[in-house]
């Protein structure tokens, strides 16, 4: 284990996948189970997320999925990655997560992202436009003042007036100006795209105002990484992401995970085969020696204080299995 990657955090993004021949039910019940496993392995936090009306993902409420996940942990941070504000009251946000951390203090994180539903009718239904997410610094704003007591309506958010809940910025683009003006700690992705990655990364410290949240910038870089025994299997990971983000652009939809045998053996249209190929690059993938060096490389560039792993595949136990080789070159002592 090198040095860098001894003193960096490892944590856990898991956005309740659905499979193929699965019940959504399933997904939400595998991603409490996944949380006991990190929890076990050493990752710092564990994080649920938020999408609206998409076939392929069960995290509809990722309050309520936290709520069950730290219920179901002792000691692993539990939060958001994340709450989009645009699509919420931040009053009701702060009452939600005032109670999260009621119920299980000092473990809750909030991680809070800007944008808005995906479709333009999961947008008519939440009762938002494409424009809402253009107030999110305001809306951030607001929603830390619940937490200080300063809302101007003489409402006060109860219980989460008084309590401290750790903020985080999902960035991209703006988000990370944003995020440094605040004086917050960002969440930044994905590893595919390095250049953009490092100028928002660049961007966020030189703009970064200390706040009473952070004294100084908090960096957590974000995306997949997978580690297999072979190469092969490491690859066969990132199949089935790789053809729902293909078969998303193609068809408009985001589909539930298939297996990667499947997927292999289908015929592609030569659009679909150009997303899927250009959807299985750029990932940090491998056996634990090729991961090793990978991470190490990727922590000397962007600085970064952490990892948020978001790794989903069809194959659960093979997912658990690449958490468990990532975790022995982070913490080889467990």
């Amino acid at each position: 284990m090198s040095a860098v990657t001894a003193r960096t955090r490892f944590s856990v993004l898991d956005r309740s996948r659905t499979r193929e021949g699965h019940p959504p039910a399933e997904a939400l019940r595998d991603t409490v189970a996944l949380a006991r496993e990190a929890e076990a392995l050493g990752y710092h936090r564990f994080w649920v997320s938020e999408h609206h009306g998409v076939p392929g993902v069960a995290g509809s409420a990722p309050t309520v999925l936290a709520a069950a996940v730290a219920a179901a942990t002792r000691t692993i941070r539990v939060g958001t990655g994340g709450v989009m504000l645009p699509n919420h009251q931040p009053l009701v946000v702060a009452e939600q997560f005032g109670v999260l951390e009621s119920l299980f203090p000092g473990r809750i994180d909030m991680g809070l992202g800007r944008s808005v539903g995906f479709t333009g009718g999961v947008r008519k239904a939440l009762g938002r436009h494409k424009d809402d997410a253009e107030d999110f610094a305001a809306q951030l704003g607001e929603l830390l003042g619940w937490f200080a007591g300063t809302s101007p309506t003489g409402v006060r958010a109860r219980p989460a007036e008084g309590l401290r809940v750790p903020p985080f910025v999902l960035a991209m683009g703006e988000g990370a100006r944003i995020a440094a003006r605040a004086g917050l700690p960002m969440v930044i992705g994905d590893l595919r795209s390095r250049e953009r990655m490092l100028r928002g990364i660049d961007q966020y410290r030189s703009l970064f105002r200390p706040s009473p949240w952070a004294s100084e910038p908090y960096v957590v870089i974000s995306g997949t990484v997978a580690v297999a025994g072979t190469p092969q299997a490491a690859r066969r990971l990132l199949v089935p992401e790789a053809w729902a983000m293909a078969y998303s652009r193609t068809h408009g939809t985001f589909p539930p995970l298939t297996p990667a045998e499947e997927i292999q053996d289908r015929t592609m249209t030569a659009k679909e085969r150009d997303f899927y190929e250009s959807g299985l690059g750029g990932h940090i993938a491998g056996t634990a020696d090729r991961v090793a060096h990978e991470l190490e490389t990727v922590l000397k560039e962007t600085g970064a204080d952490e990892v948020l792993v978001t790794t989903s595949t069809y194959d659960r136990t093979a997912l658990l299995d690449s958490y468990r080789r990532l975790a022995a070159l982070f913490s080889p002592g467990r």
